[in-house]
């Protein structure tokens, strides 16, 4: 049980949590927890395996830890997502891409057994990877952002909110910066949470060409 281990298992713990705030904690403190715990996880996600190869503690344990540690905190934060974020309708089709390719090649991995090494990660894998990553935690970000601005109208009628984003009105509460992070994590969110699905797309159809010939082989 060496400390990069310990990172590893705490990533695996952290991705229940993520959700298990929305049920338990009222917004937007739910939503701090979700971005804090996530991106905790994203960057103990390079430093494990760093630390590992760097102090000669590569084990068994956290190589097969890593990869299910990494799935189960995209899962969880994409499913969390969908259920609780105001862009749910934008973002469920890329998720299910998403979520749809890493059972895939998991389960192509699987199959595979000793020739899985064909599978190996790909810089554009590691792109979408990257894409992935930084979507989720905007994406989270504007949760934050949406219940500040929602905190804003409170008392407002339709007019008033209009008036005030238009500039007729004076802005008391900070509408309007409010509105402009808020939309503008939105448009990069979604912007990057498509193109990781597109990617994911991709990547995925690389893999199965490489396993392919394998596939092909009769018992």
């Amino acid at each position: 049980m060496t400390f990069p281990t310990v990172l590893t298992i705490a990533r695996l713990l952290a991705a229940p949590l993520l959700a298990l705030g929305f049920l338990v904690l009222a917004r937007p403190l739910a939503d701090w927890l979700a971005l804090v715990l996530f991106v905790a996880a994203s960057l103990t996600d390079w430093t494990d395996g760093y630390l590992a190869r760097a102090w000669g503690q590569v084990t068994r344990l956290g190589t097969m830890l890593d990869p299910i540690a990494d799935k189960a905190m995209v899962t969880a934060a994409l499913l969390t997502l969908v259920y609780v974020s105001g862009l749910r309708g934008a973002i469920l089709l890329p998720a299910v891409i998403i979520l749809f390719r890493e059972v895939f090649v998991s389960g192509l991995r699987e199959f595979l057994g000793d020739v899985s090494g064909t599978l190996k990660v790909t810089k554009l894998a590691k792109w979408k990877t990257a894409a992935q990553m930084v979507a989720i935690a905007v994406l989270l970000a504007q949760g934050i952002a949406e219940h500040a601005v929602g905190a804003a109208v409170v008392g407002m009628d339709s007019q008033t909110v209009g008036d005030v984003l238009a500039g007729r009105a004076e802005d008391l509460q900070g509408l309007g910066w409010k509105w402009s992070v808020s939309e503008g994590l939105a448009w990069t969110g979604l912007g990057l949470i498509w193109l990781a699905a597109a990617l994911t797309l991709v990547t995925g159809v690389d893999y199965f060409r490489k396993a392919w010939p394998h596939l092909k082989e009769t018992e």
